[in-house]
């Protein structure tokens, strides 16, 4: 019996020993393997947790809405329902081809969409949809003697598919039905856009499609039915090349600007303003982005989505422009460059300038160009051409020359010159359009002197004219002119809050000396439409160079379709520099210009003497040659013709300018014509009948006569 008992005695601990070792083995195992899904796939299952459980997105928020001076809609945006996929990390093709046949059971594609996949779109879904068959398309035998022309890796993939893709057949892709062809172009763009940013598939989809859609979101794996957004410009093509462009979500962000763009958190599919206005208030109109967090199931199905963060419109900008005076003005110069264009076989364009004087806010920027299609002549909108393109702009710029002479000392009010022809050695005459005898500063400007400008520059270089002598004019007397010149924002950027703005050129290099004479009667340098607006404005307010501006207000974004919102900045004016030069002589040139239309033979009398509004300022004629692409322009010999740019620059009401404008009409074969005075006397009477208008409700009888 103690025996027995001992034994049993020996047998307990023995098995107590067992469990112990086989618990110590169980724990030792459990703890290798978290220490091994920690250490080793620690990495993996955290991407799938966020692929699976947490994707965040970022969704598009509405662009800031555009509005003129007057409160009323430039551009707007659409609604559109929109059907979008979210291409989340780690998703295989076989899951990408299989929401596609889904979505491809319950919405149709557009044509456009399906014109756009290419050969090789097909082949490679053949190929997707038939891996055996594309497997037999290359041999082993070709395969290993790429790997003997040491050919690995990725190089020999690409080989490979590139082999395969070569021997895929027309009559294969015969095999690929209608239905088919409509699932590629459904895959097609979820694959094109980047991972964790949404892709449009679908937009201005059906009622029926996205209510189905919005039903099967559970079972769509990355796909959402939302609103969506598309840019309208509320008057077509008014004023359409200043307002810019705003780039697809196929473009995405501009290649150049990529860098730019990301650190500011911006997707690479977003759409973003890409010229000019768009591009240039791109901070102001974008928004900020509404993020959502996606909670799916193990199988990628979605339980359910909530807001990270509420997202913001962008803000809206008011414009300085008025539309309804930029209709007014743009319909002017379609209309008078089509009466003239049947005796101009080379004229093709006009630009208006419109700004306010005393802050600088531009009114109206117009330019109209004529351009032959299928043996049709059409108008294009070229208001960008106002600061884009240059020219030399005649005897407007004059009283740039007589301020400089005064401020050099060269010239007093009242000096007098006599105005006859003058001749250098080894050149043609240089002469008025009339010999006008003794002439003071006021009168000079009244009836466009050439001599009187031509002594000017002489005596600003201190040469005494004499007869068939030879000039010598150092290089330091065109820096002299030039510099007073630029104060005016002659030959400078205006300052103007638009990209791609052109200083205009500088006339030849070698700068020989009879060119300053040129230069003093505005047929040397070339500056824009822009500049010539900047340039009489300075003039108009008494010598205060505004930066002409754009936009003049930033506002809240609002709910209502058609409210400005809230303003949150105000764009002030700037006055960019005060002319170098005493107010006398400011009132000097002004009173000048005066009587260049309101007395006697002044050269703008005709069209502007009997105008109600008391208008002043300077016509121009420039001497050139022609400047463009069209064949008309030159010659049998291939030469260019040479012709004439007719401009006008002035202000009213010449005792309190409230506006200021210019106008630029280059390459015109008759320098009599007139149609400079024309475009200027109708978008003068424009702003004035539209001011009156506003004021009493009815449009006052402005003159209508026409200079000839």
């Amino acid at each position: 019996m103690k025996k027995q008992e001992k034994k049993s005695g020996r047998v307990l601990p023995l098995r107590l020993n067992i469990l112990f070792l086989c618990v110590f083995l169980l724990f030792s195992g459990i703890i290798i393997q978290l220490g091994k899904v920690q250490i080793f796939d620690g990495e993996t299952y955290k991407n799938e947790v966020e692929k699976r459980e947490n994707a965040t997105v970022g969704l598009s928020v509405p662009r800031g809405k555009i509005f003129d001076r007057e409160g009323n809609p430039v551009v707007d945006n659409k609604s559109l329902r929109t059907i979008t996929y979210t291409k989340v990390k780690g998703v295989k093709q076989e899951e990408i081809l299989k929401s596609a046949r889904q979505l491809a059971d319950i919405i149709e594609m557009p044509q456009e969409d399906i014109d756009k996949l290419t050969e090789t779109d097909k082949k490679d879904f053949w190929m997707q949809l038939n891996p055996e068959l594309a497997q037999d398309l290359v041999s082993k035998k070709e395969i290993d003697k790429f790997r003997n022309k040491d050919i690995t890796g990725k190089e020999l993939d690409k080989k490979i598919e590139d082999l395969k893709r070569k021997r895929v057949t027309d009559k294969n892709l015969q095999e690929l039905t209608a239905k088919d062809i409509e699932v590629l172009a459904i895959k097609s763009k979820m694959t094109s856009g980047f991972q964790m940013a949404p892709q449009i598939i679908k937009k201005d989809v059906s009622e029926q499609e996205y209510a189905v859609i919005s039903e099967n979101l559970a079972n769509l794996p990355g796909v959402d039915a939302s609103v969506d957004w598309e840019r309208i410009y509320v008057n077509d093509g008014l004023f359409r090349s200043v307002l810019g462009n705003v780039s697809n979500a196929d473009e995405g962000l501009p290649r150049e600007r990529l860098d730019y763009y990301l650190v500011r958190d911006y997707s690479r599919n977003d759409r973003v303003g890409k010229s000019y206005i768009e591009q240039q208030y791109e901070d102001v109109l974008h928004g900020t982005k509404k993020e959502v967090r996606s909670i799916a199931d193990k199988q990628g199905n979605t339980i359910r989505t909530e807001t990270v963060t509420e997202g913001k419109s962008g803000k809206n900008l008011t414009l300085t422009i008025d539309m309804e005076l930029q209709k007014k003005v743009e319909e002017s110069i379609e209309k008078i460059l089509k009466q003239y264009k049947g005796s101009e076989s080379m004229l093709d364009r006009a630009f208006v300038v419109m700004m306010n004087p005393k802050n600088g806010q531009v009114l109206s920027m117009a330019g109209k160009k004529l351009v032959e299609k299928d043996g049709k002549m059409e108008v294009e909108d070229y208001a960008l051409g106002t600061l884009t393109s240059s020219y030399e702009l005649g005897s407007t710029v004059k009283g740039a020359t007589v301020l400089t002479g005064f401020e050099t000392n060269a010239i007093t009010p009242g000096t007098h010159f006599y105005d006859a022809p003058m001749k250098f050695k080894g050149t043609k005459e240089k002469k008025s359009w009339k010999n006008f005898g003794d002439i003071d500063d006021l009168r000079a400007l009244q009836v466009s002197s050439n001599v009187y400008m031509f002594n000017i520059a002489l005596k600003i270089a201190g040469v005494d004219y004499v007869k068939n002598s030879s000039l010598d004019i150092k290089q330091e007397y065109f820096d002299k002119m030039r510099y007073y010149f630029r104060q005016f924002g002659l030959g400078v950027q205006t300052g103007i809050d638009l990209p791609n703005e052109t200083a205009g050129q500088i006339g030849r290099k070698d700068n020989q000396p009879g060119f300053l004479l040129d230069y003093s009667i505005g047929q040397y340098d070339t500056y824009t439409p822009l500049q010539l607006a900047q340039y009489i404005s300075t003039i108009a307010n008494g010598g205060y160079r505004m930066k002409p501006q754009i936009v003049q207000e930033i506002r809240e974004q609002t709910v209502q379709k058609d409210e400005v919102g809230k303003v949150v900045q105000s764009i002030e004016p700037v006055v960019l520099n005060r002319i170098d030069m005493k107010q006398e002589y400011i009132n000097q040139v002004k009173e000048g210009f005066r009587k260049v239309f309101q007395e006697g033979d002044g050269t703008g009398v005709r069209a502007f003497q009997k105008a109600p509004y008391k208008p002043a300022g300077k016509t121009g004629t420039a001497q050139t040659v022609y400047g463009g692409e069209n064949e008309i322009g030159r010659n049998a010999k291939g030469d260019r013709r040479e012709c004439y740019n007719l401009t006008l620059a002035g202000y009213a009401p010449y005792d309190d300018p409230e506006v200021a404008f210019s106008v630029v009409v280059p390459w015109v074969e008759n320098d009599k014509s007139g149609i400079n005075s024309d475009i200027g006397k109708e978008v003068l009477d424009a702003y004035f009948d539209l001011k009156n208008k506003r004021l009493t409700g009815e449009a006052p009888k402005t003159d209508n006569s026409k200079e000839n």
